[in-house]
């Protein structure tokens, strides 16, 4: 079913812009993915409303708690029951999830493609779908990852066992005090290696992939380079939106491609470059996935 909305002005309109981009994904000489909130929320993975009352209704009864991300920065009294909270928000949104569209329809698009995919999100998604470890920079943290709350020093640590243990030993909202992890080197309390303040670790992994991220860059800069968006919003638009908008205005061979229900927004500068669509990315997909099929019979849908 095809949503109406200010952007796309008719059917005809959506489905050219479908077409325009399945063109670019195939054409490219590379394909540079950011993602953002968006492209997980378009695969379930929200932070709020059914799904949040679902796991966190205990959480919500006794502060008043709405949502999994104000939830997370909330000044829990201990720190057992600071790790009730986190480790339950890390199972459900890093560990049980198993990853279907629209990650795995991606994965089919761009599949023998010269690609690479920064992205904001911390949920490990593209991974568990099948995406080239090689060819992916989290910028901005891994929930799979713990650090040092003082960042002490430059080193994250795998939390999968500990985090099943918290879900499985937490009552009345706390977890056992001999689950608490505490820092190897300076004995302060772990936290999520999450980009939150000036305390985020860079390991070596984040490093490494930072490189690989600046080297696709530099050597396809000059080529025919499609710099496609999915579900990037503004709370840190210096990441991925800004950049992909400067790249695009400094290389006229460049396209930009935007997909975002709700927040889609080109500059007039790069216009005749870009593509947007302001559609669920999971239609998006699907939709380009089957265009030559049902070419006929989709622009009448």
């Amino acid at each position: 079913m095809f949503i109406k909305t200010k952007t796309l002005k008719s059917i005809n309109d959506y489905w050219q812009s479908i077409k325009k981009l399945k063109f670019e994904i195939e054409h490219a000489d590379a394909i540079l993915i950011g993602a953002g909130a968006g492209l997980s929320a378009s695969a379930g993975l929200v932070y709020d409303g059914k799904r949040f009352y679902e796991n966190f209704s205990d959480f919500a009864g006794k502060y008043g708690l709405r949502d999994m991300y104000s939830a997370g920065f909330y000044p829990y009294e201990t720190l057992e029951e600071y790790w009730a909270y986190w480790s339950r928000h890390i199972y459900v949104n890093r560990y049980q999830p198993k990853i279907d569209e629209p990650y795995t329809s991606l994965l089919k698009l761009v599949q023998g493609k010269d690609y690479f995919i920064i992205t904001t999100n911390v949920d490990h998604s593209f991974q568990k779908a099948g995406f080239d470890k090689q060819r992916l920079f989290y910028t901005q943290g891994d929930y799979g990852l713990w650090q040092c709350s003082r960042s002490c020093c430059n080193e994250t640590y795998d939390n999968y066992n500990r985090i099943v243990e918290m879900v499985q030993q937490q009552k009345g909202m706390k977890i056992p005090t001999s689950l608490i992890p505490y820092c190897t080197h300076c004995g302060s309390p772990m936290t999520m290696n999450l980009r939150i303040d000036n305390t985020f670790v860079e390991d070596n992994g984040w490093h490494t992939a930072s490189l690989r991220y600046h080297d696709f860059i530099n050597r396809h800069k000059d080529l025919h380079i499609l710099y496609l968006e999915l579900g990037v919003g503004y709370n840190t638009p210096i990441i991925i939106k800004y950049p992909f908008w400067r790249m695009t205005a400094e290389n006229i061979k460049a396209v930009y491609a935007c997909v975002n229900y709700k927040e889609n927004f080109v500059p007039p500068e790069i216009q005749k470059q870009s593509i947007c669509i302001n559609v669920d990315i999971k239609q998006v997909f699907n939709d380009i996935l089957r265009v030559n099929l049902y070419k006929s019979s989709a622009l009448k849908s």
